[in-house]
């Protein structure tokens, strides 16, 4: 068997020919292991040994003749082992939901379904919100979030590793539907101190080159679009890196530099007057969408309403 599907990807026509000759326990303990990220959480996730885990997965590799998972830290799914991944990930939603259905217990605490997906940090820490306490009202599910930049959240789709997610890209990927949610108004802030400092006659290519600048992370390209708003010259300003979106207002707040924010976001601090904006008449809307697996799913079809819902309540609508 090795030799027949080695020199080929492990495809979904793969897997349904071989649907009913993979084990579960071997499937169960392979998802464990790129969940929980090494082999000895995952033996204690599914209390079994390490030992167990690690002969469960090369039966498995064996069997379909791929190396399906990177013995990394935290361990990686190979391109075989990332197709195998969301077909794991579609089995055990499956199941929960069917379980849920018939009241059948499933040896676990709770019988609410797990689904992992991926969420901007930004969203996360503002809209967001409403979703998590209607998820936490409704008591069926349970939300293994993940944070991504909302350019970049679609490769976790592609992959396999989560179920639905977040992202400013308007093209579905294979597998997947994709529907609008709304918009994103992200403003560029400061405090007045900083203004005064950086910005004494006001925002032009000379002062933007010296006045210190906030971003996310190195993927966070907000404020280099915002730039582009304002001039068409190279800008090299000096960049202040804060990953937290919390620690990202407070540090405009205490003037370390100006950065992009959402409106929702930085509202209270503009009304107080801890924050100004640098360019009143400039701002960036940043379209989001849900992206979501293409499979009838109750609980992935429950959750899908619950964020259409509070991206109509918190979002601007997505200007055609």
């Amino acid at each position: 068997m090795r030799q027949c599907i080695s020199t080929a990807k492990l495809s979904y026509r793969t897997l349904i020919f071989l649907n009913m000759k993979i084990d579960n326990a071997h499937l169960a303990a392979f998802a464990a292991v790129l969940r929980e990220g090494t082999f000895d959480l995952a033996a204690r996730k599914l209390n079994v040994t390490p030992s167990a885990i690690s002969q469960r997965i090369k039966l498995l590799e064996d069997r379909l003749g791929q190396i399906l998972i990177q013995r990394t830290t935290p361990c990686q799914a190979t391109e075989s082992g990332r197709t195998l991944l969301r077909y794991a990930e579609e089995v055990t939603l499956l199941e929960s939901e069917v379980l849920a259905a018939l009241g059948v217990d499933a040896g676990d605490a709770t019988t609410r379904t797990r689904i992992p997906i991926v969420i901007n940090a930004d969203s996360l820490d503002s809209w967001f919100a409403e979703v998590l306490q209607a998820v936490a009202n409704d008591e069926s599910l349970t939300l293994d979030v993940r944070t991504e930049d909302q350019d970049h959240s679609v490769a976790l789709l592609r992959e396999g590793v989560v179920m639905a997610g977040v992202s400013a890209i308007a093209d579905a990927i294979q597998g997947c539907r994709v529907e609008p949610l709304g918009t994103m108004r992200y403003l560029a802030v400061a405090s007045p101190s900083y203004v005064a400092k950086y910005f004494p006659t006001g925002v032009n290519e000379q002062s933007l080159n010296f006045a210190p600048m906030l971003m996310f992370n190195k993927k966070d390209a907000l404020q280099w679009t915002f730039l582009s708003q304002l001039t068409s010259q190279i800008i090299h300003p000096p960049i202040n890196y804060v990953p937290s979106t919390r620690s990202f207002l407070e540090a405009a707040c205490r003037g370390l530099a100006w950065g992009m924010m959402p409106e929702s976001i930085v509202s209270d601090a503009l009304h107080s007057g801890a924050l100004v904006k640098i360019a009143a008449k400039h701002w960036l809307d940043v379209p989001l969408y849900w992206h979501r697996w293409r499979i009838g799913s109750r609980s992935l079809d429950l959750l899908t309403t619950i964020v259409h819902n509070a991206a109509k309540n918190r979002l601007r609508k997505i200007r055609r």
